[in-house]
C-alpha cells in the first residue's frame, strides 16, 4: 500500500476563501474537510479556521506532509494574509510548501487550459494555455484581449464580470462556467508537484499578484516629484 500524506491547503485569493485537509496518495487525494472563510475576514479567521481543522480531524501541525498555498492572482489583501498564515504554519515545524496560481486551479477544475477570473477595473487575469507552449499568465484589459486574437477554443470562467468581458472581446470562444475553485482543489492540483518535491523556499514566497498595487501605482509619480 502507497503511504499516504496528509496535505493542508489555504486560499484566501478570491470573495470567498477556504481552508482544506487532505489525505494523498501516488495515485489520488481523499479531501477531509473543507472550511470556507468569509471575504475580508481572512486575517481574523484564517488561523482559528486551520486550527479547528487540524483539530477536528485529530491531526498535528507535525503531522503535515506539505502546505499547498494558492498565491494568487487576487485580492492583494487577501493573497498576502494567506500567504504571512503559510509562512507562519510552515516555518516553525518545517512543513514544506507547494504553490499553485488561483488561475490554474480553475483551469484543472473545469477540465480545460485556459482560465480568466474578473479583476476588476474592466480587466481579467487570463492563462492561456496553447498546445506546445508553457501556459501563460497575465494581466488582460479590452487591447490585450484584442491583441491576443485568436482566442483559445474553450475558457473557464467562474465569475460574470470576466465571462462579461471575455464575450465582449472574443464572441467566438467557448465559455466553460465552473464553480469557483477552493483549497481542496488546489490540494488535487497540487499533488504532483508534492510528490515529485517542487517545493517553494518559504522565505521567498510572494504573491502572483500580475497587477500592481495601488501604491505603487499611484505613489511613484510622486518619488520623483519631491521638491530638493
Amino acid at each position: 500500500m502507497a503511504e499516504s500524506m496528509l496535505l493542508l491547503g489555504i486560499d484566501t485569493c478570491g470573495p470567498l476563501g477556504s481552508v482544506a485537509l487532505g489525505r494523498a496518495t501516488d495515485r489520488a487525494v481523499t479531501i477531509l474537510g473543507l472550511t470556507e472563510l468569509a471575504g475580508r475576514s481572512y486575517s481574523a479567521m484564517l488561523v482559528t479556521a486551520v486550527g479547528e481543522l487540524l483539530a477536528r480531524h485529530g491531526v498535528a501541525l507535525r503531522e503535515l506532509s506539505a502546505i499547498v498555498a494558492v498565491n494568487g492572482p487576487g485580492s492583494f489583501t487577501g493573497v498576502r494574509v494567506g500567504l504571512s498564515a503559510v509562512k507562519g504554519l510552515s516555518e516553525p515545524a518545517s512543513i514544506p510548501v507547494a504553490a499553485v496560481t488561483r488561475l490554474a486551479v480553475l483551469a484543472r477544475k473545469a477540465r480545460v487550459t485556459s482560465a480568466a477570473l474578473d479583476a476588476h477595473r474592466h480587466e481579467v487575469f487570463l492563462r492561456l494555455g496553447r498546445q506546445g507552449a508553457e501556459p501563460r499568465e497575465l494581466l488582460a484589459g479590452e487591447a490585450e484581449l484584442a491583441a491576443l486574437a485568436p482566442p483559445p477554443a474553450r475558457i473557464a470562467v467562474c465569475d460574470e464580470a470576466a465571462a462579461a468581458l471575455l464575450i465582449e472581446a472574443w464572441p467566438g470562444a467557448e465559455l466553460i462556467h465552473s464553480a469557483a475553485p477552493n483549497a481542496a482543489d488546489a490540494i488535487e492540483l497540487a499533488l504532483a508537484q508534492v510528490l515529485a518535491k517542487e517545493f517553494v523556499d518559504v522565505a521567498l514566497l510572494d504573491g502572483h499578484y500580475l497587477r500592481s498595487s495601488d501604491a505603487e501605482i499611484f505613489g511613484a509619480p510622486a518619488v520623483g516629484t519631491q521638491r530638493k
